[in-house]
């Protein structure tokens, strides 16, 4: 019996292990550590504001049936491999739930991507975010 608990204990802990929700502070800082210029960082928090509220684990579902993923809610028709095998021209290579993770690096990296291939208007909240983004000089 303790085993079972045990084991439902670490079940439920699990997703919280693997997922976490930033703040524009911690954003910032950890995409300054992989590389992200810093004239982009205001824009990228707020824009994953608007897309996932700062969370990594965040998954939106779209009307056409596909589903947009972690913290810059990414799309899995064009970016990611979902889980249950349906199509995808998975653009970044990764899985939908490595973008879901604690770590951002893949986040961070395919979100790059689509900005190389699609501009800022990417993203829903790409040209809200244009103008004045809050800025994130004090979290350095």
């Amino acid at each position: 019996m303790r085993s079972f608990l045990v084991i439902c204990v670490l079940a439920l802990a699990t997703p919280a292990i693997l997922a976490r929700k930033m703040d524009r502070c911690s954003l910032a800082k950890e995409m300054s550590k992989l590389g992200v210029p810093r004239a982009q960082l205001a824009r990228w928090a707020c824009i994953a504001e608007h897309e996932s509220s700062f969370r990594t684990d965040a998954v939106g579902r779209n009307p056409d049936g596909s589903t947009s993923n972690g913290i810059f809610q990414l799309n899995d028709l064009y970016w990611c491999q979902p889980s249950n095998g349906k199509f995808s021209h998975n653009s970044c290579g990764t899985k939908c739930r490595d973008l879901r993770k604690h770590d951002i690096t893949q986040s961070v990296r395919c979100a790059q991507k689509v900005l190389r291939e699609r501009g800022w208007s990417a993203w829903s909240s790409g040209n809200s975010c244009s103008g004045n983004p809050p800025s994130i000089n004090n979290c350095f």
